[in-house]
């Protein structure tokens, strides 16, 4: 059985750390002895995010769980979506339209679409903080890099400790300076948001940058339990996974076919690391949408937000979809062990099984 010193502090069974937008998911991975991690960027409303939250406090057997919120150190541009949406340059909105239309991604229906995840925004990320700090996570990450230190202060006044990523060992010190308790060293296979150093390199780097007293998470292609017990032996105390729970069974975010019939087969060789996502270097399933941001006439991806605002129509045009060679998707290059789709539990199950295997065979 995997066991750390972190399974003790967060009242855990397993330092199985799972990643999710999908409250489902998440629930179901706390259920089964790990850590389910929900991600909410995805909520522009903070009622709708109280409500994933109420129903994660009734549907995990009093369990733990933690809770992600996207939160830039450093304030972007900021405003109400309208004035925003103003920034954006007339040939990046032609440009969109233009591959929408080559690509054969029909309108939505009228009446539907969105205005862009404002998820993406500081203030947005702010309110995230709140309304989860009105529930009972045992743990605030944020993806991109340390919360500002009275978001950090917040959280620990109220019990709850916080996790950064970090994608190279001078960003790991840089958090445990600001306060962070949990340091997420996620290499450049790890799916969404991601740095230039490999796991195997990474990893060790970073648990040797911050020391014995803070716990790291290896974080980056790790989807099967011989990948669980490399990562502990580099000196993490658990692992940060997340594109391992795209095709779980309980999974309930596709409303499309197309997303789910491109990651139950793609390879480990069909993803790429790009802006167009996000305006910051993401790692995304490669398709036709992906290469069109790569052909000669196509503008630059703006920065965050703005790059969000752009595209989040179009996204929402090709996830609709059943074409699984236009969907706008972040996964990591462990993507190619995703080729069938199974309940949490024996996902969970077969991790823990291939990890004792494992340190059993080395033994």
């Amino acid at each position: 059985m995997i066991r750390t010193p972190l399974c003790e502090r967060l009242g855990i069974e397993l330092p199985i750390f799972a990643f999710t937008p999908s409250e489902k998911v998440a629930a179901a991975v706390s259920r089964a002895g790990g850590l389910g991690v929900l991600g909410a960027v995805r909520f522009n409303e903070a009622e709708d995010l109280d409500a994933a939250l109420t129903w994660l406090d009734d549907n995990t057997d009093g369990k733990p769980y933690g809770v992600d919120v996207v939160m830039p150190e450093r304030v972007p541009t900021e405003g109400a979506a309208a004035e925003l949406a103003s920034m954006i340059p007339p040939e990046h909105l032609s440009f969109v339209d233009k591959t929408l239309q080559q690509l054969g991604v029909p309108p939505l229906p009228e009446g539907e679409g969105r205005a862009g995840v404002l998820g993406w925004l500081h203030s947005i990320a702010r309110s995230h903080v709140d309304v989860a700090l009105g529930h009972r996570p045992v743990l605030i990450a944020n993806a991109l890099g340390s919360p500002p230190a009275d978001v950090i202060k917040t959280a620990h006044d109220a019990g709850v400790l916080v996790a950064a990523l970090a994608g190279a060992a001078k960003h790991a010190r840089a958090h445990v300076a600001n306060g962070v308790d949990i340091v997420v060293a996620q290499g450049y296979e790890a799916g969404g948001h991601t740095g230039e150093i490999a796991s195997m390199v990474l990893t060790p780097e970073v648990v040797d940058a911050v020391g014995p007293d803070v716990p790291v998470l290896g974080a980056g292609g790790i989807g099967c339990g011989r990948q669980v017990a490399a990562s502990l032996a580099l000196g993490a105390q658990g692992v940060w996974t997340g594109s391992l729970w795209l095709t779980a069974e309980e999974y309930d975010l596709s409303p499309g076919t197309g997303i789910r019939d491109a990651l139950l087969t793609a390879t480990s060789a069909d993803t790429v690391r790009t802006r167009v996502y996000t305006g910051k270097p993401a790692r995304l399933l490669k398709n036709r949408w992906t290469e069109a941001w790569e052909a000669a006439d196509a503008p630059s991806p703006l920065p965050m937000p703005l790059q969000n605002l752009l595209v989040a129509d179009a996204h929402n045009r090709l996830n609709t979809g059943d074409d699984p060679s236009v969907v706008a998707m972040p996964a990591g290059q462990i993507v190619g062990r995703t080729n069938a789709v199974r309940p949490v539990a024996e996902i969970m199950a077969d991790l823990v099984a291939e990890y004792d295997a494992t340190v059993a065979r080395l033994r």
